[in-house]
């Protein structure tokens, strides 16, 4: 029973596309007072699940490419340094039209529960002239955000980007990301458009919808079928891991004081796929993952610290 992935070749990068997003995270001091004010912490971070991975993924020590589109605007040049200042080498078009995309968090004051009202700015205008093609290439991993399936213009990118690491025999993994994504695109098209990648990483609200079951087992038990390997992030229940034809893997959450949970999937993904990419067990890989996902969970913000690359 081989439950190892290969090592990932030297000099091997990882390539990350998808959105870049600045959070202003609004955390409530008090309940909502409505119609009125209410005492509230607000920061702004640089944020984006696709972002936010690139940059955890970079704090483990691999190459780590991004791919995006910001605009001409203070906040397009202040993500550039925010990548850069990781580790992650940033391919970032700077769009002349659309702002850079932005979204207003709100944590609630007794839960750490978040929502988030989103505008993608120039997100939605990715184009095949952003992709540095050359990155594409055997040995490489490249790594999807669902987010940038969402819309027509970036999808159209997206899938040519999937069908190149297809005929290059990158490594391929995926995230949903999103529920409203998926329900808005179909769970089946999406399965579809990204069958057969090395490893999916779905949260269970996901993959109920990608798959109709309602168990953790059942969704993994399906979605094995179209990936390789499939991640079931469990949120405060941990995480599985599963592959065709062997054992589940699971292992518990990390326990944390939830501060804000924005991100925490992210990173929980950049864990494991760092692991992942060394040939870690999955176990090892899993606990990697549950905890950076607890080191978000329990702070303002989806990015680490500089003092956390050190």
């Amino acid at each position: 029973m081989n439950q190892t992935t290969p090592n990932i070749d030297e000099g091997s990068q990882v390539i990350v596309l998808g959105d870049i997003i600045t959070d202003i995270i609004a955390q409530q001091a008090e309940t909502l007072v409505r119609a009125s004010d209410t005492r509230t912490n607000i920061a702004i971070r640089a944020g984006g699940s696709a972002g936010n991975l690139a940059t955890w993924l970079a704090t483990t020590g691999l190459t780590v490419h991004f791919i995006g589109r910001v605009g001409s605007d203070m906040f397009g040049s202040y993500h550039q340094q925010e990548l850069q200042k990781f580790g992650v080498t940033p391919h970032l078009s700077f769009d002349p039209q659309l702002s850079t995309g932005s979204s207003v968090v709100l944590v609630e004051s007794l839960t750490g529960e978040r929502h988030m009202l989103t505008d993608r700015g120039a997100n939605q205008n990715l184009d095949l002239d952003d992709v540095p093609w050359e990155l594409f290439k055997a040995g490489n991993c490249f790594h999807l955000s669902g987010y940038s399936l969402q819309e027509a213009g970036t999808q159209r990118v997206a899938l040519a980007v999937l069908d190149k690491a297809r005929q290059e025999n990158m490594r391929l993994s995926v995230d949903p990301s999103s529920t409203s994504l998926l329900n808005q695109v179909g769970p089946q098209r999406f399965l579809e458009w990204t069958r057969g990648a090395d490893i999916c990483f779905p949260n269970m609200d996901e993959g109920r919808l990608l798959t109709g079951e309602t168990s953790p087992e059942g969704i993994v038990r399906f979605l094995v079928e179209w990936y390789g390997e499939v991640v079931l992030k469990l949120g405060g229940k941990g995480a599985i891991w599963a592959r065709r034809n062997e054992p589940v893997v699971s292992v518990p959450a990390v326990p944390v004081q939830i501060v804000d949970s924005t991100g925490a999937g992210d990173a929980f993904c950049a864990g494991f796929l760092g692991e992942w990419l060394k040939g870690a067990s999955p176990g090892q890989a899993l606990q990697r993952g549950t905890r950076l996902g607890a080191l978000v969970a329990g702070q303002a913000g989806a990015r680490p610290t500089v003092a956390m690359t050190k």
